[in-house]
């Protein structure tokens, strides 16, 4: 596989006892602890109050990333491709449905029905930033954001565009948690780009190896690297915080994992 590479413009994170991308960045080099905190969910910047209210966790955590990701790039979001990715979508909502499914009045209301599909929050985003280019939606269980990430290289090598990666999961209620344990939200964004600019944090080339995924030696990191399948871009946000050069082989595929080359500015 020939590597993709693009350049990290921008970061966005939201996530248990990390607030921003710097907080992020704080605790990952060890500037700051991390809190035992639950993540805090800002209401989705940009939507009519209508639309505001109707939003659940998955999208109030993907929009706070991407907001994030493209303010700190300094691009204008309307413009920018989309890539979203996540192994499911809104846990509350789906054990609400099925809840209401059970019942003996088994009527779902459409608000809850249209943010039940897995494209729900590339939809809110569109309207929260008026963007009108393209927008992919995927899902690769607990290698969403290595799939994400993949899709996202491929359309910035391909199209020669700046495409804005959202990978985000949150938190499914019992009994649903008993076969899938996501303990709360956590939503991670790139903008990337195809050239190198002054806006530019790191370069990265990716491809696949068989080389086992990257661990961290704090348990801490370690636990909420796996508590949710966005949390897995940890050891490359851990890279680029430490602005070292360095490889990092993230979680994907079954016998396939995804090395990142991290070239810091």
């Amino acid at each position: 596989m020939t590597p993709l590479r693009a350049y990290i413009e921008g970061i966005g994170v939201i996530g248990p006892g990390l607030a921003d991308w710097p907080r992020t960045a704080d605790v990952l080099t060890q500037r700051a602890t991390l809190d035992a905190a639950t993540t805090v969910l800002p209401p989705p910047a940009g939507l009519p109050s209508a639309e505001r209210r109707r939003t659940g966790p998955v999208v109030r955590a993907a929009l706070a990333a991407a907001h994030e990701a493209v303010a700190h790039s300094g691009r204008d979001a309307a413009t920018l491709a989309a890539v979203f990715a996540a192994s499911g979508g809104d846990g509350g909502n789906f054990h609400a449905i099925c809840e209401t499914l059970a019942s003996d009045e088994p009527q779902l209301s459409p608000t809850r029905f249209h943010n039940s599909v897995h494209n729900a929050p590339a939809g809110y985003w569109s309207i929260a930033t008026r963007a009108m280019a393209s927008s992919n939606v995927l899902c690769a269980y607990d290698g969403s954001f290595a799939a994400g990430l993949l899709e996202s290289l491929a359309q910035v090598s391909v199209d020669g565009t700046a495409t804005l990666l959202v990978a985000y999961d949150t938190d499914y209620p019992e009994p649903l948690r008993r076969v899938r344990p996501i303990a709360d939200a956590f939503g991670v964004a790139l903008v990337l780009a195809p050239q190198e600019s002054e806006r530019t944090l790191a370069r990265i080339e990716a491809r696949l190896t068989d080389a086992d995924a990257l661990t961290f030696a704090d348990a801490g990191l370690e636990a909420l690297r796996l508590s949710n399948p966005a949390a897995r871009a940890l050891p490359l946000l851990d890279a680029i915080a430490r602005g070292q050069a360095s490889n990092v082989v993230l979680d994907y595929l079954d016998g396939t994992r995804v090395a990142v080359d991290i070239d810091p500015s």
